[in-house]
């Protein structure tokens, strides 16, 4: 029988759904044929569905993933099984070997999205969050005392992160998950996990040739004065890209003299018009989208160590949330019986 652990926000019919779509049914038959030798164990459907799984309800380790199945058979009929927690360790391990065989899925999952809502990826917002390693980077065990010879995630690194709501800047330990979402649907398009070092502003022209890789055509991309520079500007326009970025300090409140060609000082949408206003303001889709990922699919805290292993985390977390959303924009156009 099911207890407290069931969450509301999904059951057990609405993931067999998702495991019955074709794009995650393609993936299934792909992992399928990986099986070529060895013990026959769980199947890529139980697997995939623990996956599934772990996101919908907001799960960050394997542990309990295998518990809630354990407890739940509407989960364990919906998936075709009850894995124990090594079994999905191992499961974790085969896709980070066949990567390609995942980014298909949500290539395949992208193209059904545009499908169902044509207006997707039209205007796009860009920028990075943290993301909290699970493991100690001070330089030394103690206060004054020695110096650390290894390090547990030894892919980490010290990041700045902004102040949000209560929260005062600061410096931090983990990874960036840069992201590009759109301003209308509040999806997730394209995303790239780096290690915090690295400059999010480095990202932008990456996450532009991945959106048009999976067939979007973005006409504006919003991003905060982070991304404010002339290389930003360009890389954006380059790509036919209206860039929508506000200029740091006042500059951005001064009406530049018109120039033929796009500059940062003169963009295609100039900062004073209500346009531009009207699509900054929509940048907002992509902080609520963070705190979604966040808070209600898993995406933090991190339970992983390892750049391999936090982007494999994003992926499983990206692979739920549009996979949800596809299999629910299409019950909504399906026209009701009469």
């Amino acid at each position: 029988m099911a207890t407290g652990k069931v969450a509301r926000r999904a059951d057990a019919s609405e993931i067999s759904a998702l495991l019955d779509s074709p794009e995650v049914a393609a993936l299934i038959a792909e992992l399928e044929a990986l099986r070529w030798t060895g013990r026959r164990g769980y199947g890529p459907r139980t697997l995939v569905g623990a996956c599934l799984i772990k996101s919908l309800y907001g799960f960050t380790t394997w542990t309990r993933v295998a518990a809630l199945i354990a407890d739940h058979p509407g989960l364990q009929a919906a998936i075709g099984g009850c894995p124990s927690v090594f079994a999905c360790y191992r499961f974790a391990t085969k896709l980070r070997e066949h990567a390609s065989v995942l980014a298909d899925c949500l290539d395949r999952i992208a193209a059904s999205l545009q499908a169902e809502l044509p207006d997707i990826g039209r205007d796009v917002a860009i920028d990075a969050t943290n993301l909290e390693a699970w493991a100690n980077g001070h330089r030394r065990l103690s206060k004054n005392g020695p110096e650390r010879l290894r390090y547990s995630d030894p892919d980490a690194s010290w990041g700045h992160r902004s102040a949000i709501s209560t929260r005062g800047a600061g410096s931090f330990y983990g990874y960036k998950l840069n992201l590009a979402c759109c301003t209308r649907t509040g999806l997730p398009l394209a995303w790239r996990v780096e290690t915090a070092r690295r400059n999010e502003s480095l990202m932008l022209a990456p996450l532009l040739d991945a959106l048009h890789a999976r067939g979007y055509r973005p006409e504006t991309c919003a991003a905060d004065k982070a991304y404010d520079s002339d290389r930003c500007h360009r890389e954006c326009e380059e790509r036919g890209v209206g860039p929508v970025i506000p200029m740091k300090g006042k500059a951005d409140q001064v009406i530049w003299p018109a120039t033929d060609k796009p500059t940062r000082f003169n963009p295609r949408i100039q900062r004073h018009t209500a346009r531009f206003r009207d699509l900054y303001a929509g940048r907002g889709a992509i902080e609520r989208e963070f705190g979604n990922l966040k808070h209600h699919y898993g995406l933090a805290p991190l339970r992983v160590r390892g750049l391999a292993r936090a982007a494999l985390h994003a992926d499983l977390v990206m692979l739920s949330r549009l996979s949800l959303a596809l299999n629910r924009a299409r019950a909504a156009t399906v026209p009701l019986a009469a």
